[in-house]
């Protein structure tokens, strides 16, 4: 499943090489100019996570598929996109696919990259971004609802629905508030996610910082932390510049370089973690000689639909889980070790899977 982010920001806040970074690719163009990236670029990153690698040395397993997470690389927005400057709002779909959207902000001072602004003040440009999409998401609602109209009379469901939420969604951006904010029920989730606003999406803030502080951040990050947290938005400091750089560099030879820069991770694993988190993600895990592989779900999903995920037949026809938590299989050295332990268990289809759970289905095909 893994899941797909959009990366949006103001021209020349390292949006686009920390997308080369993350991908590994050169696909991007990373220049000093606004608009280097006019078409949006996609690009597929495997997921890290070492306790896959366990896994697979456990059991032997001749190949190793980690989840996958996609970046959409979107191009620089302006003031006044949403009314035409810049590029205009042509790229404004491709955040409509995204599940997130992570907002690039300069908080490094660099005299030979010019800002579009002519200041920095991250703050400041997450909320031009923030009201660009605004501006467009009402734009938009305004279009719908006046192509629903003549649909009302017929006293469809669906329709009603989607006026309604149209409707709430409208006076809460007309108030000055982002989409994300309306309450809504969870029988509305559905028809909710179907309108695909723009300002509905989960954000987090990426705070692009200069090398040195790539560790604990600065005072601007420490600004757009506090700004996150009062929004209910994630945040993770990362240094485009040194993700850069590991990106060349060798498995060992980047880890090196980590450590001599004081940081633990790589951006990517802390880029991915935040994500996870935003979105309420989980990964369970496969695992036998021929593979193990990891799987992404949202958290509180039920086995039969965790199944799914893996093919559609395996939640249609679900009969039970065989499971067992990742720790226990560890300890035991496999699952012979944890049956012999009493940690293998047997779930039905109310059983909500756990991060790590090593699960096995059986189901009528």
């Amino acid at each position: 499943m893994g899941f797909k982010m959009g990366i949006v920001g103001l021209p020349n806040v390292g949006k686009s090489t920390l997308f080369n970074a993350l991908t590994r690719t050169a696909a991007a163009q990373a220049a000093n100019f606004p608009f280097c990236t006019i078409e949006p670029n996609v690009g597929e990153v495997a997921v890290p996570d070492a306790r896959l690698d366990k896994l697979a040395a456990i059991a032997g397993s001749k190949q190793i598929i980690p989840t996958r997470m996609t970046f959409v690389d979107i191009a620089g927005l302006v003031r006044g996109a949403s009314k035409g400057e810049g590029l205009g709002n042509q790229f404004l779909a491709n955040i409509r696919e995204c599940d997130a959207v992570a907002h690039v902000l300069r908080c490094f001072e660099d005299g030979d990259i010019t800002h579009v602004e002519g200041k920095i003040d991250p703050v400041a440009d997450a909320e031009t971004i923030e009201t660009e999409l605004m501006i467009a998401d009402m734009e938009s609602i305004e279009r719908r609802l006046t192509g629903l109209a003549k649909k009302l009379r017929g006293g469809d469901q669906d329709t009603l629905d989607q006026d309604r939420l149209l409707r709430a969604a409208l006076k809460l951006l007309e108030a000055g508030h982002p989409a994300r904010n309306l309450q809504v029920a969870e029988e509305d989730q559905r028809q909710w996610r179907l309108l695909q606003l723009l300002t509905s999406k989960p954000v987090l803030y990426v705070c692009n910082v200069e090398e040195s502080c790539a560790a604990d951040g600065n005072a601007q990050s420490a600004r757009v932390a506090e700004m996150a947290a009062k929004q209910g938005a994630g945040s993770v400091v990362i240094s485009a510049k040194i993700e850069e750089e590991i990106s060349q560099l060798a498995d060992d030879e980047a880890a090196m370089f980590l450590e001599e820069m004081g940081l633990h991770e790589a951006g990517l694993d802390r880029l991915i973690r935040a994500g996870y988190k935003l979105l309420g993600l989980s990964t369970y895990f496969t695992v036998g000689p021929k593979e193990a592989r990891a799987w992404t779900i949202h958290k509180g999903m039920l086995a039969p639909q965790a199944a799914g995920v893996i093919h559609g037949d395996f939640e249609k026809g679900f009969i039970r889980a065989e499971t067992v938590a990742y720790d226990d299989y560890i300890a035991g050295k496999g699952e012979a070790g944890a049956k012999e332990a009493g940690k293998f268990r047997v779930e039905g289809k109310t059983y909500e899977v756990k991060d790590g759970d090593v699960l096995h289905f059986l189901f009528n095909g």
